[in-house]
């Protein structure tokens, strides 16, 4: 009994000696990289957010909906707010994997073979209609997203960071497209749905380009966050605080998602730690420099709905894996 009060007296003291972070100047970078997003993107602040929580958080990130949603444009306009050398591949079925890692040029002045690098080689990639491209190209991707770098010909090559891949894909039933293999899928670290806008928003585009007769020009966007900001943000994410009561919360999600009968395969450590990673970027966006359930429960469904697959019957009854995220969510135990 006596232990057990010294190690609460203990956990009190640690609580007090805790550094208070002054997060102020950090959410103010925040706020108007937002407000420069939204020169040209309406009704998205969620997207945005979810997007920058993935770029602090270091991962990849997967845009999926119907064509014309502004998925491409999103992608674009985030990386035009970030002072980073930037990229765009198109994926089409006939792309090859020297089309995107780079190939050997046969140089006639001195008779050697030199590397070309592809447009892999970048810190922000965007990658259109991922999966419009053949598996073999797919699997050119796996160790540069991974492990951030690239070997040809026995060669490494590191990329510089941040190194950041942004996808974009319409739904899998959409004609001419393959489905991305599981092993790729868990590489992103959030799959982010984009659905239509609401109707008061879609007014609210029409409004803001009525007077236009072109493609929105994403120059009136002013880069605000550096290389140096991104690591700033990076170090600080570090120092944010979590309680362990947090941490078997995000575990209890987890193996929820392993023993739920309509899903046939659950999420991995990877998905744990992307939890974590993403929750603690999630409070700092509030201000906070503690992860409360409410942030937990901001990026979950974003960063598992990818990493599970639905049991057969739960297909046949039209069942979600956002749904089923949802309902797990709503009846775990929050810690107090």
């Amino acid at each position: 009994m006596e232990d057990h009060l010294y190690e609460d007296t203990h956990d009190n003291k640690q609580e007090e000696l805790r550094e208070t972070l002054d997060l102020s100047p950090y959410t103010q970078k925040i706020e108007r990289f937002l407000e420069e997003s939204e020169k040209i993107l309406v009704g998205q602040r969620d997207i945005i957010e979810l997007m920058l929580i993935c770029i602090f958080s270091n991962g990849h990130i997967l845009l999926e909906g119907v064509p014309g949603i502004a998925k491409t444009l999103g992608a674009k306009v985030v990386a035009k707010g970030l002072k980073t050398e930037f990229s765009r591949i198109q994926f089409t079925p006939d792309l090859m994997p020297a089309d995107v890692l780079g190939t050997s040029v046969y140089n006639l002045k001195d008779g050697n073979f030199e590397f070309k690098k592809g447009p892999l080689f970048s810190n922000v990639i965007l990658i259109d209609e991922i999966n419009r491209a053949p598996a073999k190209t797919q699997s050119a991707l796996f160790e540069v997203m991974e492990e951030r770098q690239i070997t040809f010909d026995g060669v490494e090559y590191q990329m510089e960071e941040p190194y950041l891949v942004v996808a974009t894909q319409n739904p899998i039933e959409q004609e001419g497209t393959y489905q991305l293999p599981e092993a790729q899928l868990d590489r992103f670290l959030m799959k982010i749905v984009m659905d239509y806008p609401s109707e008061e928003d879609e007014f609210l585009i029409l409004q803001r380009f009525k007077g236009s007769v072109s493609k929105p020009d994403l120059s009136i966007i002013e880069p605000t966050l550096s290389v140096a900001d991104l690591s700033q943000f990076q170090q600080l994410i570090t120092k944010i605080y979590v309680e362990d009561d947090i941490m078997r919360y995000i575990v209890k999600l987890i193996q929820e998602t392993r023993n739920h009968p309509k899903l046939y395969i659950g999420a991995s450590p990877r998905a744990s730690l992307g939890i974590l990673r993403c929750s603690k970027v999630a409070a700092m966006f509030q201000g906070r420099d503690f992860v409360t359930p409410d942030d937990v429960k901001f990026v979950a469904p974003h960063i598992l709905n990818h990493r599970v697959l639905l049991t057969p019957d739960a297909e046949i009854e039209g069942m979600s894996s956002f749904g089923i995220l949802d309902e797990i969510l709503k009846t775990l135990e929050i810690p107090r």
